[in-house]
């Protein structure tokens, strides 16, 4: 084997540990045969359902890209693949929703970069990308680098000024 007689001692107490003995062997088969012989149920993303009279959980489907979205967002981008759509679906029916991406896309900011979403958690709003800071809109800012933390304070002091 090796010439360190630790590590070869290890090494045989490891290979012993593992060697399979015929009780070993019988026990693996019975056990596949069974697992072989259950059926397999399809597995179905969902949500488990509200329990009515504390019976059996069930399953409610989830559907994974709300077709308003789509069908809105394929008006404005018939090339852009369905994967595409699908995710920037997922991303803004948690925070938002159909008419708030459509804003967003209105304002100047697609709903499809993942950008959007950081302003309005920063809390922008697609109104605010409009208004002008200095001889800028927020928007231009934006796209120029300007943290959009930075974007809300000047915002909020220029509403404490007016």
């Amino acid at each position: 084997m090796l010439d360190d007689p630790g590590v070869d001692a290890l090494v045989r107490q490891w290979t012993a540990e593992r060697a399979q003995d015929a009780e070993a062997v019988e026990a693996h088969r019975i056990a596949s045969e069974w697992l072989a012989d259950a059926p397999v149920a399809p597995i179905v993303p969902g949500i488990p359902g509200q329990r009515v009279r504390g019976g059996a959980a069930r399953w409610s489907t989830v559907e994974g890209t709300d077709p308003r979205y789509l069908a809105a967002m394929r008006k404005r981008l018939p090339e852009v693949p369905e994967e595409l759509l699908s995710a920037a679906a997922g991303w803004w029916q948690m925070v938002g929703g159909v008419a708030e991406a459509e804003e967003w896309w209105d304002a100047g900011m697609s709903p499809l970069d993942q950008r959007a979403l950081d302003y309005r958690a920063a809390g922008l709003a697609p109104s605010d990308l409009r208004r002008r800071l200095g001889p800028l809109t927020v928007l231009e800012h934006l796209r120029r680098g300007s943290a959009p933390a930075w974007c809300v304070a000047r915002l909020q002091r220029q509403r404490g000024a007016a």
